[in-house]
């Protein structure tokens, strides 16, 4: 009931703030432009003329997921195209507008951009992660058209170890301010203390003052309950010089404040306003929380004074078919599936994501470790024929580190730092790979490395020390605009940079699958902050972090299956995901569910065994799909994973396994039987004996229909997503695992096809169409509406199989 509350309340409150947007540069009025961009892919260095070849399209747009798959192509990027790609946009401004400021707002965009109005150069920026804004205002045309064109460079198309989209994809906005409003970023509210009976909001306002007379100016802060009362208020005066910027300070106390925690996410609303005699000339909306956060190099983490385990997973931006241009609403399906499972953080491996997903965290409570780069000043190995497979390739971003990377690190703190969920910055992953590319001296003695170090002592390769020295310019960076949350990095090389000032640059210090220094490196550095920033999903990674107190938690490696850093071909991607590329939960995403969640859960999945012929007993898999369908008598492993005491297995209501104890050394319960047609079911029980939880599964006959899981059954007009889950079931309804049918699409009303997902790494084939073959039986479709009120009439078919029509309200 109390999250019943707190949602309702949380749509009261967007309802009274009209003008707030998730995306924010924090002042002026602005207006997302995302329809009607004309797109071509060209490599002329400037705008091409050619009208014919210009393509309509809507952002955010990325056109490498639209290419085709291609074993030539580089599997690092997910066998996908790059290139030089051209958009522009006819924007026509008011006469109204003279004497005001209008700035364009870009999102993200992939990458290497250059960004012109009316044939003037704006600027370039090279990271296609970061948020970035122009002043249009110098070379506007008033009361006529004006050409704004975007170039985008992503030639260099191997140049990351994950796939990384191309174009502006993410959104973009347009911005009308007075010459004196609010700064870019420029309100920071933190909670400077908070506790149950009081908290203090520290509040920071930044304003800008582009005009030629000096500002007498007030600003105003008042902070709003999610229930939209105002619980806080100041009014404060300031002078700014004329084409200076000036900045105040004020705190707002709260009594008996409504805590943000990973249960309970309360939120409030921070407005901004200023006013020029008398006159409000800006005003902005910030979302924020009260929250308290304590590192402990003994005790690991609290929040808000309970210490607790930080039960994270690593993700990419990227959403299978429809590559990184991703709705927010794929991202609540998928992080609500991950809290589902007990996750309680995620960690932005290893780029600053879309605003939607920090957004979302602040809502539904989860922590973010917000990271910035995967290299610095140079490039890491990317793999062109399969994941550590062949000779790689040494594209990457780290040609701009130099230039721009202390530039990047400080917009990602500005643009991020009010979400309460985030809750560190990481300044880098992996960067201390051994010899790839630093190298020092104890790669030739010192062991205990658990990942490749590519040989030993390299003289001629980059010093080790250089770490140390970039790590703290970094941490600087940090520190300028955010000294409330601590500075971290996902270290690779734990020995080796032990040896460097790395590690002491560090707030607290993250150790990618080096779990075995845990406690050897507590014992020699016992004022380190130490936790898991990159793990393996076994029941050792885990026990490592669970029966270590100073070990506040772990992020697995991955949460979401994810395109690029691929296997020899056939191979989309990675798919050590918790969930699946459509954002189904996996097998071993039951498995971390019964090692992470409070709820009682079974589940119950299968896999034959070859007993006999040098058969040798491993392991029970964390991979077994809910799958019943074998040759009579063959045998058949089955598995339990559950958070139960003990647990025993039923087929056709009789008992074929005997209770087991839960096995803390696997974390996974298991019989060994021969197959029999009927219903499976697994029974978890308490240390009495009483049932707690119960999971089935069924043989079933052939394919037959084609039916509905799950669908919205209305959406926004105003390109509001539909997400249709579709599954192939026999003549009883009993979904049917083992099928892979081929599955058209057809829509009829204001809707249009964004793609079909059924999750199966290794289909290579056309993502562009209407067609799709299920995997496991299973498909998804995602729908949005194009604009217009409506019934979308949807119909899914199937050779041989009983079609099935479901429709959504487009309003």
């Amino acid at each position: 009931m109390k999250k019943e509350i707190n949602i309702l309340a949380l749509l009261v409150l967007a309802s009274l703030l009209p003008g707030y947007l998730l995306a924010n540069p924090m002042f002026g009025k602005k207006e997302l432009i995302a329809n009607d961009w004309k797109f071509i892919l060209d490599d002329s260095p400037a705008l091409p003329e050619e009208a014919a070849k210009w393509e309509t399209v809507n952002l955010p747009h990325d056109w490498s997921v639209e290419g085709q798959l291609s074993p030539n192509l580089a599997s690092c990027t997910g066998y996908l195209p790059g290139g030089i790609g051209w958009y522009k946009k006819n924007l026509k401004m008011s006469e109204a507008l003279r004497g005001k400021k209008v700035y364009i707002y870009f999102e993200g965009v992939y990458n290497r951009s250059e960004v012109y109005i009316n044939g003037h150069l704006l600027g370039k920026r090279p990271n296609g992660y970061i948020s970035f804004m122009y002043d249009l205002t110098p070379y506007l045309k008033y009361g006529a058209d004006n050409t704004l064109a975007v170039r985008v460079d992503h030639s260099r198309y191997a140049d990351s170890r994950w796939y990384t989209g191309s174009g502006i994809y993410r959104n973009v906005y347009l911005v009308e301010a007075d010459p004196v409003h609010i700064a870019q970023w420029g309100v920071y509210a933190y909670p400077k203390s908070a506790t149950k009976k009081q908290a203090v909001l520290q509040v920071e306002v930044e304003i800008e003052n582009g005009s030629d007379a000096n500002g007498n100016l007030t600003v105003s802060n008042e902070l709003l309950s999610m229930e939209g009362k105002t619980v806080a208020k100041n009014s404060r005066k300031i002078i700014v010089q004329a084409g200076q910027k000036g900045k105040m300070q004020i705190d707002l106390k709260v009594g008996n404040p409504q805590l943000w925690s990973i249960d309970t996410p309360n939120l409030y609303q921070l407005k901004t306003t200023l006013l020029k005699d008398g006159k409000v000339i800006d005003e902005t909306m910030t979302r924020t929380g009260l929250r308290a956060f304590t590192f402990d190099p003994d005790k690991g983490f609290a929040l808000n004074g309970e210490w607790m385990k930080v039960k994270g997973v690593c993700i990419h931006h990227d959403a299978g078919v429809l590559g990184a241009a991703v709705p927010a609403d794929i991202w609540r399906r998928r992080l609500s599936e991950l809290k589902k499972i007990g996750c309680n953080a995620v960690r932005t491996s290893h780029n600053p994501q879309a605003p939607d997903l920090y957004n979302l965290c602040d809502e539904l409570g989860l922590l973010v470790l917000n990271e910035a780069y995967d290299e610095w000043e140079f490039p890491k190995r990317k793999w062109i024929e399969g994941w550590n497979t062949g000779t790689p390739l040494f594209q990457g971003s780290y040609d701009f580190f130099e230039e721009w990377g202390e530039k990047d690190l400080a917009d990602m703190v500005r643009r991020d730092r009010n979400h309460v969920s985030v809750f560190a910055w990481s300044i880098g992953n992996e960067v201390d790979y051994p010899n790839d590319p630093y190298s020092h001296p104890i790669l030739d003695g010192e062991g205990g490395f658990t990942q490749a170090i590519y040989g030993g002592y390299q003289k001629d390769a980059p010093d080790a020390m250089r770490l140390g020295v970039i790590a703290k310019k970094l941490a600087k960076v940090v520190k300028e605009y955010d000294k409330s949350r601590p500075v971290t990095a996902g270290l690779a090389g734990v020995a080796m940079s032990n040896e460097t000032e790395y590690p002491g640059a560090l707030d607290i210090a993250g150790y990618n699958y080096t779990e075995s220094r845990y406690d050897s490196d507590h014992e020699k550095y016992p004022n380190r902050v130490i936790y898991g920033s990159e793990n393996r999903h076994d029941m050792e990674a885990w026990k490592a972090v669970r029966d270590r107190e100073h070990i506040f938690g772990q992020f697995l490696w991955t949460g979401i299956d994810y395109l690029g850093e691929s296997g020899r071909w056939p191979s989309r991607g990675f798919y050590s995901g918790l969930l699946d590329f459509g954002g189904n939960i996996k097998p071993r995403g039951y498995f971390r569910q019964s090692l992470w969640a409070d709820q009682p859960m079974a589940y119950i999945g299968t896999y034959p065994i070859h007993p006999g012929h040098g058969y040798v007993e491993r392991t029970p898999s964390m991979d077994a799909w809910p799958i019943w369908n074998y040759a009579q008598g063959q045998p058949v492993r089955v598995v339990c994973y559950t958070n139960a005491a003990k647990a025993r297995l039923e087929l056709n209501g009789k008992v074929v396994g005997t209770t087991k104890d839960y096995d803390d050394n696997t974390g996974i319960i298991y019989w060994d039987i021969p197959y029999e047609d009927g219903k499976l079911e697994v029974v978890g029980l308490d240390v009495d004996n009483r049932e707690i939880a119960r999971n089935a599964i069924h043989s079933s006959k052939r394919p037959y229909a084609l039916t509905v899981v799950s669908v919205e059954k209305e959406i926004s007009k105003d390109r509001g997503l539909a997400q249709v889950v579709l599954q192939v079931v026999d003549e009883d309804g009993i979904p049917v695992m083992i099928s892979d049918n081929e599955v058209a699409c057809h829509i009829v009303g204001p809707a249009k096809l964004l793609g079909l997902e059924a999750s199966n790494n290794s289909d290579m084939g056309d993502y562009t169409d209407s067609v799709q073959r299920v995997f496991h039986g299973h498909l998804l479709a995602y729908i949005q509406a194009t604009g217009e009120e409506g019934t979308i009439h949807l119909k899914f078919t199937s050779p041989w199989l009983k079609e099935v029509q479901t429709n959504i309200l487009a309003k």
